[in-house]
């Protein structure tokens, strides 16, 4: 059984999107065991609590400085023997240290086609907002390993979606996450869970 960790910092609902795949067997052997924010506010933890899932606020505001935030974050992560973390709009830089321990265990889901909008300042609805700046006519997600870069680890998944005439940041937004999002995060985790993931 892979135990999934999964982290977030606002609504969750790429969060509700794998707890969904999971209740309907379109994820099998595999389980979320804890999820932690970075904003005491999320709904997500709320999502987590409501599922019977162990939840926490670990937020870097409660710290001295980013070190002993990232030795608190990686030291609850340890805990819970975590097969596979899962970054699901946790908008918090991940220390190298945990990047070095937890070596292809952990993934993102991103907000555009990598390598286009992707990397630094590239989030949430900047993301949405670049690729109707630069007149683009399909965008969609991707779902990639995590490693020392930013957004530049091996590719897992993605898959396209369409931008209309008329779109919005919002309206863009919205049709990603519901065409792409939350489609291929479960997807991704069901391959990792089952073995049949190609990235090295």
């Amino acid at each position: 059984m892979l135990k999934i960790g999964i982290l977030v910092s606002g609504g969750g609902t790429n969060l509700q999107a794998v707890l969904d795949a999971i209740d309907c067997g379109r994820i099998t052997n595999a389980e979320v065991t804890v999820v932690i924010s970075n904003n005491q506010n999320a709904y997500a933890l709320e999502r987590a609590r409501n599922h019977g899932i162990e939840a926490f606020c670990i937020s870097p505001v409660d710290f001295q400085d980013r070190d002993g935030f990232y030795e608190a974050l990686l030291s609850k992560i340890d805990r819970y023997c975590l097969d596979l973390i899962v970054l699901a709009g946790y908008l918090v830089a991940i220390p190298v240290s945990m990047i070095q321990k937890y070596r292809n265990r952990i993934i993102n889901v991103h907000p555009s086609l990598i390598p286009s909008f992707c990397g630094k300042g590239y989030y949430g609805l900047k993301v949405h907002e670049a690729a109707l700046a630069r007149g683009v006519k399909v965008t969609g997600a991707t779902v990639h390993y995590v490693d020392e870069g930013m957004d530049t680890g091996p590719i897992l998944l993605q898959k396209a979606v369409e931008v209309r005439e008329g779109d919005t940041p919002e309206t863009l937004q919205r049709r990603v996450m519901e065409e792409a999002e939350w489609l291929i995060l479960p997807q991704a985790i069901q391959m990792i869970a089952n073995g049949q993931e190609e990235s090295e």
